[in-house]
């Protein structure tokens, strides 16, 4: 990430959560300017996180609510948009930076939501934004469910796979949050990031040096972009989650290498999925693939079990970790790994939702849905 973060990281119980905590607003602006225009790896020494870990046992409603921050914000609040160079060549090659459009504060909760028709079915949070109590067990699906969630899942594949045809140059991300969610419901499905604890668009699109949680806006994509769709339906009970990073136009050598290796990386670890495996061999193959072209992964966000809700047990760690827990057949959940150029450290907007590295660097992110088998997985979203 691009400024200066102070990070605690809480172990509970075998979890962990990311807090960030911002200082001043102004000065985050002055770094972001300072790191494309100075010596990059001796500004990030002399500005290293300082990270805080210790253990304690905690309660239920503890261990939710840090479920739920690493799935909705996990990283400090900035700016972005402060006489920054539109485009410019960096270390990470050619590309346009995004920054926020302005300091002050954003509630886009309030942002008027795109309509879904009276009969579809609806998650417990469409109305009100707050989403379901995390469980304290990793759900066991039964054939019926995962026959329910393979349903999803494929809506989810075929509506990203129109949103890859949609990522041309000069075309808006609010045209595609449009006709993505326009597809969406009219399968009698329901966009499950739709008002997920106040998210105010259908589905979510990051851009270059967006991490994850972009909102879909007005910009309209360039010949050189990156871009991640991030998909999710609710369909007769059940979600679907993907998500992939597109092409825009002519992408220079190192982004199309961050995508590939990111790519890559999903791959490989869903292919050592399977029942007996420890959690924690995701990470260490995902961390194999990113080091070997000296690329960094992000801690802040996980992957998460998937069925009924949205989100819940288990968290799935892209990074190398000494997580406990082994997969069991009928658990389902996302692998869903961030790669980054640089430093993976991430900057939350004041929207509240986009998360942008600290340093500037592109970052990609792809996604599956998988169901562990009795001899290892399905994919469900392929």
């Amino acid at each position: 990430m691009e400024h200066i973060v102070l990070a605690v990281i809480l172990s509970i119980d075998g979890f962990s959560a990311v807090r960030l905590w911002q200082p001043f607003f102004f000065f985050f602006v002055c770094a972001s300017q300072m790191v494309e225009s100075c010596d990059c790896q001796r500004f990030h020494q002399r500005l290293q996180p300082v990270m805080l870990r210790h253990s304690t046992k905690a309660t239920m409603a503890t261990l939710r609510n840090c479920m739920r921050a690493i799935h909705t914000h996990g990283a400090i609040r900035v700016p972005r948009n402060v006489a920054i160079p539109v485009r410019a060549a960096s270390r990470f090659g050619q590309f346009e930076r995004l920054n926020p459009p302005s300091l002050h504060s954003v509630d886009v909760t309030k942002w008027k939501r795109r309509e879904v028709p009276i009969e579809i079915e609806r998650p417990p949070y469409a109305e009100s934004g707050e989403p379901s109590e995390w469980e304290g067990h990793i759900p066991i699906l039964d054939q019926i469910e995962i026959d329910k969630m393979t349903t999803a899942g494929d809506l989810a594949r075929r509506v990203l796979d129109m949103g890859g045809k949609l990522c041309q140059p000069g075309i808006t991300t609010d045209s595609i949050d449009k006709i993505l969610h326009a597809a969406i419901v009219s399968e009698g499905a329901y966009p499950s990031p739709l008002n997920y604890m106040g998210f105010p668009k259908s589905v979510c699109t990051s851009i270059n040096n967006v991490i994850a949680h972009g909102i879909p806006d007005l910009r309209q994509l360039k010949s050189g972009d990156i871009i991640n769709v991030d998909v999710t339906v609710y369909l007769d009970g059940y979600h679907g989650d993907t998500s992939a990073t597109f092409l825009v136009g002519d992408v220079d050598e190192p982004g199309r290498a961050l995508v590939d290796c990111t790519k890559e990386s999903l791959d490989l670890a869903i292919a050592a999925c399977g029942p007996g495996v420890p959690f924690k061999e995701i990470g260490r193959v995902i961390s194999d693939c990113a080091a070997k072209q000296s690329f960094s992964i992000s801690e802040e966000l996980s992957g998460h079990g998937i069925g009924r809700n949205f989100h819940c047990l288990p968290l799935i760690y892209h990074h190398a970790n000494n997580e406990e827990g082994i997969m069991e057949p009928g658990m389902a959940f996302t692998i869903e790994p961030i790669i980054c150029q640089g430093s993976a450290v991430g900057i939350q907007w004041p929207d509240k939702w986009t998360i942008t590295t600290a340093d500037g660097g592109r970052s990609a992110q792809f996604e599956h849905t998988i169901v562990i088998t009795e001899d290892g997985c399905n994919i469900l979203t392929d």
